[in-house]
């Protein structure tokens, strides 16, 4: 019987040799191709959205998303938050910066830079009970998401009280764009990031800078110091 030879591919210990390393990604295109998955995992979340029957929820969530159209339903609370204490007042107005600084992020700077096509409805097969008018504007990241998040996570910092009933409001406004069809849920997830980060802004703009005659956001959330004399 022959010895293996390096013609047969073998080295001179008789082993085969190391199979060639794999050819490497370039980092773009690795990163392409990480969110070309993630695009497929969104869209197939979408789909299984569209394709669940829901008549009984399709009628309130489409009113809510009507009702989250340019942040009525938060202002609306603010409204009435103004109307019921000084705590209260300091959480609308915190608030309401929340939502402006969340309004103009998605608005002016995120919808801009990256200029995502809406889903198609029709290709989806959602109902069209669930239907509500299809924006003009980009689809990433959701508006409508961004503030209610920014409006929720601003007051219930101010208002402890408020942060569960509003967080559930603002989560069910993201649910809402999604089963109503205009929205995918990475527009949704990417709405919430920049929600957080709006009512940040609006907090830290409030404590370094508040208005005159009203206490800063954050000493109602402390307790009151005995002033000490001089000693």
């Amino acid at each position: 019987m022959n010895e293996p030879t390096k013609a047969d591919g073998y080295d001179d210990t008789g082993c085969p040799p190391d199979p060639p390393p794999a050819p490497r990604r370039a980092p773009g295109r690795a990163f392409s191709a990480v969110l070309g998955d993630l695009r497929a995992v969104d869209g197939a979340l979408y789909a299984a959205v569209a394709a669940t029957s829901t008549p009984t929820l399709d009628r309130a969530l489409r009113r809510l998303s009507h009702a989250a159209d340019h942040s009525k339903v938060s202002l609306g609370i603010a409204a009435a938050l103004a109307l019921s204490g000084a705590r209260a007042r300091r959480a609308a107005l915190v608030g309401t910066g929340a939502v402006a600084v969340a309004s103009a992020s998605t608005n002016l700077l995120g919808k801009r830079l990256v200029r995502r096509a809406r889903p198609d409805r029709e290709s989806a097969r959602v109902t069209v009970d669930r239907y509500v008018p299809m924006p003009a504007s980009a689809s990433f990241p959701s508006g409508h998401t961004a503030a209610a998040v920014a409006f929720a996570t601003a007051v219930g910092v101010v208002l402890p009280a408020a942060a569960v009933p509003l967080g559930a409001l603002a989560s069910a406004v993201g649910y809402a764009r999604v089963h109503t069809g205009v929205h995918y849920p990475g527009d949704v997830a990417a709405g919430a990031v920049v929600g957080i980060a709006s009512a940040a802004a609006a907090l830290a703009a409030a404590a370094a800078a508040p208005v005159p005659g009203v206490r800063s956001v954050y000493s109602a959330t402390t307790a009151p110091q005995t002033a000490v004399g001089p000693g």
